[in-house]
This record gives structure tokens, C-alpha cells and sequence, in this order.
């Protein structure tokens, strides 16, 4: 799943990276046109495939803007939600460690 975020992300980079190049002068413009569309495609295969809990919530939103060219600011501002997950995921691995940590040298005393 954690494949499927990276191919997206790293297909919308390369259309970052098109942008830069002008010849042939289409380029920079197909690129961006590009770009949008790899973001429609994070919201509607990627995002959901990889946060399980907010699969229905990304899936519907893509659809809803996908015959908009560029998704709204406050769309991809929601988009920014994996942040807390990362981060509420790793203090729970954190927490769960020093548990397992502390049972495991409770029952080596005994």
C-alpha cells in the first residue's frame, strides 16, 4: 500500500521536474495540466489505500472535485491530516515499545 503513495508522489515530482524544461514550449503547461490530475489521483487511490480510516472521506472528495483542473487550497490542506496520523502512529509504537519493554524485564526478575 505504503507503493501505491510513493508511485503517486513520485509521478506528481517528475511532472514538477517537466515543468522546468521548455522545449518543446508545450511542456511547462502540459506538466502542470498534469500535475493536477496526479492529485486527483492521491485523493482517490493513494490516500485511501494507505489511511484505511479515512478511505471513504478521500475517496468522496476526489470524485466530488475530479472535474475541477486544480483541487481547492482548503482540499489539499485536508490532505495535511496524514501529518497527525504519522505522528499519532508513531507515539502509539512509542508507548506500545516501552510497554512491551517494561513486561518483557518484569517477567525476566521473577
Amino acid at each position: 500500500m505504503a507503493a501505491i503513495g510513493s508511485a503517486v508522489s513520485l509521478t506528481e515530482i517528475t511532472f514538477y521536474i517537466g515543468v522546468r524544461f521548455r522545449d518543446p514550449a508545450i511542456t511547462p503547461s502540459l506538466s502542470l495540466n498534469l500535475i493536477s490530475a496526479v492529485q486527483h489521483l492521491y485523493f482517490m487511490v493513494a490516500a485511501p489505500a494507505v489511511f484505511l480510516p479515512w478511505q471513504t472521506a478521500f475517496a468522496a472528495l476526489g470524485v466530488i472535485f475530479l472535474k475541477r483542473l486544480t483541487l481547492p487550497e482548503a482540499l489539499t490542506a485536508f490532505a495535511g491530516v496524514q501529518v497527525v496520523w504519522w505522528l499519532a502512529a508513531a507515539f502509539a509504537l512509542i508507548v506500545r515499545r516501552g510497554k512491551l519493554v517494561d513486561a518483557l524485564s518484569s517477567s525476566q526478575s521473577d
